[in-house]
């Protein structure tokens, strides 16, 4: 067991249907750090405070009477993790599920590594344990054009380098773009950079602090840590979603523009 702290919080709306797998297999694959856990909940009306209650009596629960977003609300407990001395902090999407002690690895590499201020780790499929397709480059219009199509000879190559399929040799190696599903971040970084921009509701948030984090500091691909991910990939099946999506596109581009 590490002398120090992990924390890692958890932003919940109307999750209730994944969240048991996500918090019971955090805590049953946890092992190895002494881990302190966060639910921020935005305004849920299914029922997903009550539940998390009785799962996980030691999660740490932060109630929203309204839905903030993604960004702002991991960045509620920016204070709290500075307070209690928190190293590590992980970034886990409610439909996350661990079938090993990642959190542990990704430290322990981390330590070794003070170079590196961001770990982004092998997600895959729970079903199949297939490697998803995720961008590790920043997007671009092409990358992006290409990962809502993913059928076709052309579109399957622009993702296979968006994705840095080529990228490295099955060790750690230099990405640019981390997705936001599960991310591990030096906490004394995170705070020194105020968190996620909170300019984003949601989407695009997670290429934003890549970029922001890899000015402080290495962001990896750490594919020795391995995490399990029910992706729905909801703003292909809901118009409001697509277009709170283009919304934080227009915002990331203008963001970053002519760099």
């Amino acid at each position: 067991m590490t002398d120090y702290l992990v924390t890692g919080s958890i932003v919940t709306f109307n999750s209730i249907s994944t969240i048991e797998t996500t918090l019971r297999t955090v805590r049953a694959h946890t092992r190895g750090v002494s881990f302190h856990l966060y639910v921020i909940d935005n305004s849920s009306r299914d029922g997903t405070v009550d539940y998390v209650k009785g799962i996980d009596p030691l999660a740490e629960i932060l109630r929203i009477p309204w839905n903030v977003g993604f960004a702002a609300g991991h960045n509620l407990i920016l204070p709290r993790i500075a307070a209690n001395g928190s190293k590590y902090h992980a970034v886990i999407n409610p439909d996350i599920v661990l079938a090993e002690d990642a959190i542990t690895k990704m430290a322990l590499y981390m330590d070794a590594h003070p170079e590196v201020v961001m770990l982004s780790p092998r997600v895959v499929f729970p079903e199949s344990g297939d490697d998803q397709i995720l961008g590790k480059r920043n997007p671009t219009p092409k990358y992006l054009a290409a990962s809502r199509l993913r059928r076709g000879r052309l579109a399957k190559k622009i993702l296979a380098e968006y994705a840095m399929l080529a990228g490295g040799t099955g060790g750690p190696f230099e990405i640019e773009n981390a997705t936001g599903c599960f991310m591990f971040i030096r906490t004394e970084t995170l705070q020194k950079i105020g968190g996620f921009d909170e300019r984003y509701f949601l989407y695009f948030e997670d290429s934003d602090i890549s970029r922001m984090l890899a000015k402080e500091g290495k962001v990896l691909y750490y594919p020795a840590a391995v995490v399990q991910h029910v992706w729905n990939r909801e703003s292909k099946k809901d118009l409001r979603l697509a277009l709170v999506q283009v919304q934080s596109m227009v915002k990331y581009f203008w963001k970053w523009r002519g760099e």
